[in-house]
């Protein structure tokens, strides 16, 4: 197709306005804290006590463990079947419903209904896990809908290569984020605009219904402005999934596999991608969790710090574009991630929440440069030549799905272990030091033919 086609590339960045809806409202400003709002501080599952804050980020863990399993397979199929396009659709429409499914969950609910068939069933089939039904169905409904965001992004990623040239890798991986930012932020306005004027829409006051109605949007929002997406990327190929194509994914996958282990730059960079994504996913998924918890800060006064993180984002994501551009995107990522290192040492010892605010504007800063200059940078890496671009950013996705689960993983074991979430925190220090390390020692040029 033509490369560097403004309608085209304006379709592709508009998944990330569309799907970044789940990212903000849903993992990152609404959810987590209203999560931790509605259910008990300890929740008894398989008979074993697991704090509220714990099981949260136990869940976000199990969601990318799910997709790390499933993409090297799905991006094999899809790059042999010409099923990218298939994919992202399924994984958008299960996200989507997810999150519309989320509307329903309203907190700690035990079932106690014997009167009603339906609610007896659930009783009992939920018995040996959980008393707690409503818990259990809203953390799975979570997973769900954390499962389709997290698994149509590599299938996505994979498009960008396709539709430009390698001079505009890092603008348009930037433009993408930043439409996210942008069109997450008016959908989460609204949602805030709804909590604090509910009468304004006819809601009762003092209730859950503005926010659950809020994730409800959220899938609607993901799922109706995709669609721009799906109408301008160039279609699948008309190859029926078969035996045949799914064994030739698997060959697909092992071949890849078979390139980027010869190629020390992209294992050294996938491996610094790994380290200071832990650090940059689990702060963002858990910033409110710590706001809330540490500095009693108001679910209004939380969504307000996750707008600053999302408009600052915008600005960060087109600046590093252009110190990249400028210096390179080797030391672009350096500057970010030593950023992300001070970052974790600020936080630990933070104590008010105007200091916080301060910091939230920080984050935002490195947050959008780093995710956009990560997936430009390993665009040029790979080079645009080759055919195998799902499978190619299959492992690239791993990576960084991988990296939340031990990130998201290791902090909930240390805020177990210490019930400290400023630890937790402090603890996030060594996967940034780590990824600065490993980033030093990595050549950013293109795979070779060689190599290939």
């Amino acid at each position: 197709m033509k490369l560097n086609d403004k309608k085209v590339i304006n379709g592709w960045a508009f998944y990330d306005w569309a799907n970044s809806a789940y990212f903000l409202v849903i993992s990152t400003a609404i959810f987590p804290a209203y999560f931790i709002a509605r259910t008990s501080q300890e929740i008894d599952i398989f008979g074993m006590h697991v704090s509220n804050k714990s099981l949260y980020s136990y869940a976000v863990s199990f969601s990318y463990f799910v997709i790390v399993i499933l993409s090297p397979l799905l991006s094999g199929i899809a790059d042999y079947g010409g099923k990218r396009m298939f994919f992202l659709k399924l994984f958008t429409v299960m996200g989507a419903v997810s999150c519309i499914m989320l509307s329903f969950f309203t907190g700690d609910t035990v079932v106690d209904d014997t009167s009603n068939p339906i609610m007896l069933f659930l009783k009992h089939g939920f018995a040996a896990i959980s008393h707690n039904v409503d818990v259990i169905m809203g953390t799975l409904a979570f997973i769900l809908a954390t499962i389709g965001a997290a698994g149509g992004i590599v299938f996505y990623n994979a498009y960008l290569p396709e539709i430009v040239t390698e001079d505009k890798y890092d603008k348009v991986s930037a433009k993408g984020y930043a439409y996210g930012y942008a069109g997450s932020v008016i959908l989460l306005v609204f949602i805030l605009f709804m909590s604090l004027k509910p009468e304004f829409f006819g809601i009762p006051e003092n209730t859950t219904i503005p926010y659950r109605l809020g994730f409800a949007l959220v899938g609607l929002w993901w799922l109706g402005f995709a669609q721009i997406t799906f109408r301008r990327l160039p279609p699948d190929k008309n190859v029926k999934l078969t035996k045949e194509v799914i064994t030739k994914g698997f060959q697909e996958v092992y071949k890849v596999y078979k390139k980027i282990k010869k190629n020390t730059n992209i294992k050294r960079f996938l491996a610094a991608v790994f380290f200071y994504s832990a650090g940059v996913q689990t702060v963002i998924y858990l910033a409110t969790v710590f706001a809330k918890e540490e500095l009693h800060f108001g679910t209004d006064e939380l969504i307000i710090i996750v707008l600053i993180l999302q408009l600052v984002a915008i600005v960060g994501a087109y600046i590093f574009a252009e110190i990249s551009d400028r210096l390179g995107n080797k030391a672009g990522l350096l500057i970010m991630v030593f950023i992300w290192l001070a970052i974790t040492a600020i936080a630990y010892f933070i104590q008010s929440k105007q200091q916080f605010y301060v910091l939230a504007a920080l984050v935002g800063m490195v947050m959008g440069g780093i995710q956009s200059q990560s997936r430009s940078s390993y665009s040029k890496l790979i080079g645009s030549e080759t055919g195998d671009l799902t499978s190619y950013f299959s492992f690239f996705d791993i990576v960084l799905k991988l990296s939340i689960v031990i990130g998201t993983f290791a902090f909930g074991i240390v805020n177990q272990l210490t019930g400290d979430l400023r630890k937790s925190v402090l603890s996030l220090a060594f996967f940034f030091l780590a990824g600065f390390i490993l980033l030093l020692m990595t050549k950013f040029e293109k795979t070779t033919e060689e190599n290939k």
